[in-house]
């Protein structure tokens, strides 16, 4: 999940303060390489294993100031400033910055490509070393223990030996919550946000319907499409429509679209093309637009791999479940690491009764948690955007 584009005029919208970092870069590191490869939870080895990352801000001489800020589905590292276009920031921009909810006057804030992803991290468009080609399919089933033990690698390497904070919406409030459990000594204050501990039948149902579409896909070719010149468009631009309306309330499409129809069917870039060569089946209300948009933007910086593997990976994420869960929830209680779980009204991805489920775990295991429902109309992509509630009850958690 990226920005939404939905966003209102007003309805509790804070005014961001400052003028965010600037401009960033977008770096990389070999974390893992042949004679220290990354061992996956399902006992695969995996090397070279390369991270891009964007830092903010800087490293106190402890080493104890810094924040990480972990992106959902389909983030990536470039989470604040922007690169070279003032007009085109980050996904949580209006989080991170001098002045913001987190300050970059006060911490050092880090934030990954995930293992798996496409956006500069190594994942199934990357060639193999046994091969010369890209893995493609063959690239290892990977956890989110796994993700978790690269970013820990990655704050090794800069030089972190203990977070102030970790932050994450959706996949990204999984991370946080897995981070904490395995290495609870190495974070103060967890925020998870909108995340889930137990994708529902619903949920599992949804991630299903958008991966068929593009394994169905002609021109998915069996995961071998990269440096053919077709790759599975269809079946990629139809899970992101599908994705995004989870994303999303019915209260805010009523708001921006409800049935309004486009009177010119005209868009700037040309008209949309007819589906099936049949007139009737063009575009015409203006939240098919919407989607269509959705969908040619999504293509232009995502991956198919990336989305099959990643939304698997949420699938099968349990850690309550899991054997030894009863012994690194004590571990979390004894190093007094402290929990925000926050929820929005209007989400029914993950909707509530997800984050009372985390919460219920951790309290009944003597961790402290801080509860918090939020009152927002936008659904689950409400963590993405300056509601003055949400950005609140964050900012108070951190700066206690």
């Amino acid at each position: 999940m990226t920005h939404s584009t939905l966003e209102p005029e007003g309805r509790g919208f804070a005014a961001v303060p400052g003028p965010g970092v600037g401009q960033a870069q977008t770096l990389t590191v070999r974390l893992f390489d042949e004679d220290r490869p990354l061992e996956l939870d399902n006992g695969v080895r995996l090397a070279p294993v390369d991270v891009a990352y964007e830092t903010y801000g800087t490293l106190n001489a402890a080493g104890d100031n810094a924040v990480v800020v972990c992106h959902a589905l389909t983030g990536d590292a470039h989470a604040a400033g922007h690169h070279g276009d003032p007009d085109r920031v980050g996904w949580w921009d209006v989080l991170v910055g001098p002045g913001r909810t987190v300050d970059t006057d006060r911490h050092f804030v880090v934030c990954a490509n995930l293992l798996g992803g496409c956006r500069g991290t190594t994942g199934p468009t990357t060639i193999s070393p046994a091969t010369g080609q890209p893995y493609g399919l063959d690239f290892p089933a990977f956890s989110v223990a796994d993700l978790v033990r690269v970013q820990r690698a990655l704050m090794a390497h800069l030089g972190v030996r203990r977070l102030a904070a970790a932050v994450g919406g959706s996949l990204g409030g999984m991370q946080v919550l897995e981070w904490v459990l395995q290495a609870p000594e190495e974070i103060e204050r967890a925020l998870v946000v909108c995340a889930s501990a137990r994708l529902s039948a619903q949920n599992i149902a949804l991630s299903t319907a958008a991966r068929e579409g593009i394994l169905r896909d002609p021109d998915f070719q069996g995961g071998r499409y990269v440096g053919t010149g077709r790759i599975p468009a269809a079946g990629l631009a139809a899970a992101r429509m599908l994705g995004h309306v989870t994303y999303v309330s019915e209260e805010a499409l009523t708001a921006k679209f409800d049935r309004r129809r486009r009177a010119d069917p005209a868009q700037p870039a040309g008209r949309p093309p007819a589906r099936d060569g049949h007139e009737w089946f063009r575009p015409d209300f203006e939240v098919e637009h919407y989607l269509d948009h959705q969908a040619s933007s999504f293509l232009e910086r995502f991956d198919a791999l990336s989305y099959l593997y990643l939304t698997k990976v949420m699938d099968a994420f349990v850690p309550f479940e899991a054997a030894g869960a009863d012994e690194r929830l004590a571990r979390v209680r004894a190093a007094g690491t402290r929990f925000l779980v926050e929820s929005f009204t209007s989400d029914w991805r993950f909707g509530p009764e997800h984050s009372d489920h985390i919460a219920a775990n951790l309290t009944g295991a003597g961790v402290p948690v801080v509860r918090e429902n939020v009152p927002s109309p936008w659904g689950h992509d409400s963590f993405l955007l300056p509601l003055e509630d949400h950005l609140d009850v964050m900012g108070r958690f951190i700066r206690e």
